[in-house]
């Protein structure tokens, strides 16, 4: 009994075998020739077997090899394949155990180049492409690639940043279209900070669709940023920002760990600061916070978003992508207030810094932990425009936004990153 309570699993795969087998086949007679009369010889039995219809377990009813296997996790499927030159064929095959778990694993997240796991998006990829994929093969290079970032910064870790407003953009995609509605199984990106001279956040764009907008989340101010290009010439960026989390770094940079996840048609941030103690002890974990949902998608253009982190200054930082996924460490609620009057506050950008490229700031903003005047509670400051170096700001609205609602930019220095 404890055995079943253990693994469950096990005698579900087990019972579904022993009563397909029970069914029988055509033309097979239903007696039952295993319970075997103790004087019939061991000659006997043995031609008594080779009457009996052979078939193989993918060939029954339900296909119970492909029941059983698809309980196991990738490791197992590896250890499977090891064992065995059979189970490897028929678990790299097409709509078999690779195949399935990397789909179900790797929903709604494209690889760069690569399309979706399961299906190629473009007619000709389907052409070449063979008659039997390697699909543990193509499951290996999800796993390996998807955390990732794209040249100059190539692989998982970021060591130095060589220019001031740096982007690094993701491998992943987020395909909107594929990940459903369900808001407890979407899509989770999670990133390591373990050194940071400065300033770094991260944000979701939708450039990959002929779009102009972002959001982006500051894990020091924990404030979550919206923008988007309302003007080309002259460039002009709108944006509102919301604070659902506490400052929680003062003239220092943010290191821990955080996380952005999709779910449900719904945006939600996540971090986990790394606590100081003694100056001579090892830093600490802090417990998981998140923003909740503050934002759905009305933003974005098309159904790609491409994940990215936001460096402000130059330097030797350290930052790892942990994972691409689709649980987050928490699951996050809707932030109601997040969703009331999105268009009610903004700030205009007006004369973006160049980028190095001699194109415009636009997108991914970031808030400096002195930013946020409203949210401490203090009266707004006055409208300002400071010199072009920072950006010029004309805040359309000053006002002191209710806790947890967006509202603009009235002090502090407000950042473009995103180039285009």
């Amino acid at each position: 009994m404890a055995a079943i309570v253990a693994f469950p699993w096990a005698f579900h795969a087990l019972g579904r075998l022993i009563e397909t087998a029970a069914k029988g086949f055509p033309g097979q007679v239903p007696e039952e020739p295993y319970l075997i009369d103790p004087l019939i010889s061991p000659l006997q039995r043995h031609e008594m077997d080779e009457k009996a219809p052979a078939a193989a377990l993918q060939s029954l009813e339900d296909g119970p090899y492909f029941v059983i296997s698809s309980f196991l996790d990738a490791r197992s499927l590896a250890a499977a394949d090891s064992a065995c030159q059979a189970f490897r064929t028929l678990n790299t095959m097409s709509g078999g155990p690779w195949h399935h778990l990397g789909t179900d694993m790797f929903r709604g997240l494209e690889l760069e180049d690569e399309g979706l796991f399961g299906r190629e998006d473009s007619e000709e990829a389907l052409v070449s492409r063979t008659a039997h994929p390697d699909w543990r093969g193509r499951f290996a290079r999800f796993r390996r690639e998807l955390p990732s970032f794209r040249a100059p910064f190539v692989g998982p870790v970021i060591e130095v940043v060589e220019q001031a407003d740096e982007i690094a953009y993701c491998r992943c995609r987020l395909r909107t279209d594929s990940l459903g509605l369900r808001l407890d199984r979407g899509a989770y990106l999670e990133v390591e900070v373990l050194s940071n001279p400065d300033n770094v956040s991260l944000a979701v764009v939708d450039f990959e669709a002929g779009g102009c907008s972002s959001v982006t989340f500051s894990p020091d101010t924990g404030a979550v940023i919206r923008e988007r290009k309302v003007q080309e010439a002259p460039r002009k960026v709108e944006g509102a920002y919301i604070q659902p989390l506490p400052t929680i770094t003062a003239g220092q940079g943010f290191e821990g760990t955080m996380g952005m996840y999709y779910g449900g048609g719904h945006l939600a941030f996540f971090r986990r600061h790394y606590r100081s103690k003694a100056e001579n002890e090892a830093p600490e974990w802090g417990s998981w916070e998140t923003t909740g949902f503050v934002t759905d998608l009305s933003w974005a253009d098309g159904c790609r978003l491409t994940p990215c982190l936001a460096f402000r200054n130059e330097g030797h930082y350290k930052v790892r992508m942990v994972c691409v996924g689709n649980v987050p460490p928490i699951l996050p609620e809707k932030n109601a207030a997040a969703y009331e009057d999105l268009l009610g506050a903004g700030c205009q950008l007006e004369q973006p810094r160049l980028g190095r490229n001699g194109a415009g700031c636009s997108g991914i903003v970031s808030i400096m932990p002195s930013l946020p005047e409203a949210a401490k509670g203090r009266a707004p400051a006055a409208p300002e425009k400071r010199k072009a170096s920072d950006i010029n700001l004309t805040l359309l609205v000053g006002t002191n936004p209710p806790t947890g609602s967006y509202g603009s930019v009235t002090s502090g220095r407000l950042q473009g990153h995103l180039r285009r």
